[in-house]
């Protein structure tokens, strides 16, 4: 497993950017992605140490990440990791007492590669991303 990001909950990819920006100096971004199949918009940011941050905002008032911040929890919402192998990763994850909390889906801000989220009992959550090389492109010239 190799990090990738953390994921930040935020009603708006604008005022996430802005507080990253101001508390732990972010000031690479990617573009922003627009997911239906999550029901996310998402972009990532890097800061000066070089760690990754994955904004995740909601795309309709019904999703999962409607609910989390309405109920004002999971702001910082998961820690993630590039896997070359989702399923075996998986199963490690299960047999240490992780829950899978959805079917495994495609992500548009990982070409389309598969991804997963897994729970602990303590609500400590894992994505897994089955996109061992991927990179995220920074600054992109759009």
């Amino acid at each position: 497993m190799k990090f990738d990001h953390i994921g930040i909950t935020t009603w708006d990819l604008a005022s996430g950017r802005a507080l990253l920006e101001r508390s732990v100096m972010v000031r690479e971004w990617t573009s922003a992605f627009e997911d239906p199949v999550n029901d996310v918009r998402v972009q990532f940011g890097r800061c000066p140490s070089s760690i990754c941050y994955e904004l995740v905002a909601p795309l309709s008032g019904t999703g999962p990440i409607t609910r989390a911040l309405s109920k004002k929890i999971n702001i910082i919402n998961h820690i993630a990791y590039l896997v070359n192998d989702l399923a075996a990763h998986g199963a490690r994850l299960e047999a240490e007492g992780f829950v899978p909390v959805a079917p495994a889906r495609p992500a548009l801000a990982y070409g389309g590669r598969p991804i997963r989220f897994f729970i602990s009992k303590s609500r400590m959550m894992v994505e897994l991303i089955e996109a061992p090389d991927h990179q995220h492109d920074y600054n992109p010239t759009v």
